[in-house]
């Protein structure tokens, strides 16, 4: 990969570390994510500093002489980010050039300190990306340093002064040039983090900014919203009156990166699966099978007018349906999940034909634990106290709950945690760009919103 692309995605971390986000989400980077982007950006940055000079025309008193002068190395040796208030980020880069002139009779080498201060403005793009450019560059020249390859300091002081004033025009006009390759190569990959995400196989999320980033002299803040997609069609969400604010004191101190999540974010996920039709299910079992408690014979002890109908065992079928949007509530240190499903029972007729039996209205809590794993937030649920349920309709007459809520509570409860923790397991993509992963992420629950407060790790 090119030094300008590595380090326009390191460079990501300030602007937009975990990208764009969802509904009523904020991202905000504090200043170890700088101290991280100086620490591993040195290497790519001393790649694309290390510039071509041209050759240096001598003039010898009758024609130009052209003198070949070859960068040898480039050490950056500080590399400091900081964060200025309602304006962006400034960079603070020093270097140490070395050059070898190719000169008659004997080469001779010069070591150049360079300074290079930059200001890095940080907008809105018209597409809801973070558009970032340098708004001004200085480079700052220190004394230069010389190694006389067997030719005498006086013979070399007049020519060696042209050359040193050749070179500091060059370094003068490219490595600033340089730097904003860097930027306009960043703003490439910012663009990616508005793509489509998958949360389904027929649903996407799609990322972006709401306004222009808030930057103080310790973080930088984006508020992020998104746009759901059900079929390649976008679902039209309630609208929230009241923008999520994320607290300053929250998540882990020294992180470098802290993401709230409000209600809004689950609700819309939520909405969007149980649209897509993801959350519903049908849950079978094997007629063979010893412990199979779906079929007709099981249920015939319950309900006498199933026994009376089939005479013989027959499978029976649980199909749920959720017809209302699940609910997600936040309190402090706990989340959980409310689940309304529509639950009819069928059986196969002997001409192989489902046959409605009755049908069940349920109300289920779960406790939602989340975690994240590299850029997706995950969750797993178990089932809290007694799962309700009252009858809907029935074509077999009268249904005593009582006596059927054992049945229902045992062969309901395994397939949908099941069902539930594999899709919620797959996970819904953070905010993220290419190569970039939280580290060591811990999650947070407070009142009516959740905190995502992690470490970034760069994988080349």
């Amino acid at each position: 990969m090119a030094p300008a692309c590595r380090l326009g995605l390191l460079l990501s971390l300030l602007l937009l570390a975990v990208g764009a986000s969802l509904p009523g989400t904020v991202v905000r980077l504090n200043k170890a994510a700088l101290s991280y982007v100086s620490e591993i950006g040195k290497a790519p940055l001393q790649q694309a500093l290390n510039v071509t000079v041209p050759y240096f025309l001598d003039w010898n008193g009758e024609v130009h002489q052209p003198t070949r002068i070859q960068t040898l190395s480039v050490h950056v040796s500080h590399f400091h980010l900081k964060f200025v208030a309602d304006f962006g980020v400034r960079l603070l880069v020093a270097a140490n050039f070395t050059f070898k002139v190719f000169r008659v009779p004997e080469p001779l080498e010069l070591r150049l300190p360079v300074v290079v201060l930059a200001d890095a403005r940080v907008a809105q793009g018209s597409i809801g990306t973070p558009v970032v450019s340098i708004s001004a560059c200085f480079p700052l020249f220190s004394d230069t340093k010389e190694r006389f390859l067997g030719l005498s300091l006086s013979l070399a002081r007049g020519p060696l002064a042209l050359v040193q004033k050749h070179v500091r025009a060059v370094l003068r006009n490219k490595l600033c040039l340089s730097i904003s390759n860097l930027v306009q190569g960043l703003n490439v990959h910012l663009g990616t983090l508005i793509g489509l995400n998958p949360v389904g196989p027929e649903s996407q999320i799609r990322y972006a900014m709401v306004n222009v980033p808030k930057v103080t002299k310790d973080y930088i803040s984006l508020d992020i919203n998104a746009v759901l997609f059900l079929l390649g069609k976008p679902i039209v969400l309630p609208v929230d009156a009241t923008p999520f604010v994320l607290p300053l004191h929250v998540g882990t101190d020294g992180a470098m990166a802290a993401v709230g999540l409000s209600q809004d974010l689950f609700d819309s996920v939520l909405l969007l699966m149980q649209k897509a039709g993801a959350l519903n299910l049908d849950i079978t079992g094997q007629l063979e099978s010893d412990d199979n408690l779906l079929n007709t014979s099981v249920l015939g002890r319950l309900i006498p007018e199933v026994a009376r109908r089939f005479p013989k065992p027959m499978p029976v079928a649980l199909k749920v349906q959720l017809g209302a949007t699940p609910v997600v509530i936040l309190h402090t240190h706990n989340a959980t999940l409310q689940l309304q499903p529509f639950v009819e029972v069928l059986a196969v007729a002997s001409n192989s034909a489902f046959q409605s039996l009755f049908s069940f209205d349920m109300v289920v809590n779960l406790s939602l634990q989340l975690s994240v794993s590299k850029v997706k937030l995950r969750g797993t649920t178990s089932v809290l106290g007694d799962i309700q349920l009252t009858v809907a309709s029935s074509n077999v007459g009268f249904i005593d709950t009582n006596q059927v809520h054992p049945l229902m509570d045992a062969v309901f409860k395994r397939p949908l945690l099941d069902h539930l923790n594999a899709l919620l397991g797959m996970g819904v993509a953070l905010p993220n760009v290419v190569n970039l992963h939280y580290a060591n992420p811990e999650v947070f629950v407070y009142e009516g919103y959740v905190v995502i407060s992690s470490g970034l790790f760069y994988q080349r």
